[in-house]
């Protein structure tokens, strides 16, 4: 998608400040950081939100939630952490490409929104 953010920084035309990498998915640092830690996890191919990426390739959906706990664990997460998904405009999603967000490094506080 060639006005899409986060596939400018998979393609390496936008420069971030990668923090782990496979041959699937790029974790790099929010720009809005909501907690301490704030990291997101995107896949190297688009997919507009986790919704369509589980119902296109749901070993892919799996694995990314497997990279996202391996991230925490990098990271040293041990007291918790959350991983959200915005899906949709009214689920608060503004960058249309699937991307997890790994929060930690605080309290979390609950309703989430």
């Amino acid at each position: 998608m060639s006005d899409c953010l986060f596939c400018k920084i998979v393609a390496g035309e936008l420069p971030v400040d990668i923090i782990s990498e496979n041959q699937e998915f790029i974790a790099f640092s929010d720009i809005d950081p909501k907690a301490p830690i704030h990291k997101l996890v995107i896949p190297k191919q688009h997919f507009e939100n986790l919704s369509e990426l589980a119902k296109a390739d749901s070993a892919l959906a799996g694995r990314m939630s497997e990279f996202l706990v391996q991230l925490a664990d990098e990271l040293s997460l041990t007291e918790g952490y959350r991983i959200v998904f915005n899906t949709g405009v009214f689920g608060g999603q503004t960058v249309f490409h699937v991307h997890g967000h790994l929060l930690g490094g605080r309290q979390m506080s609950w309703p989430a929104g």
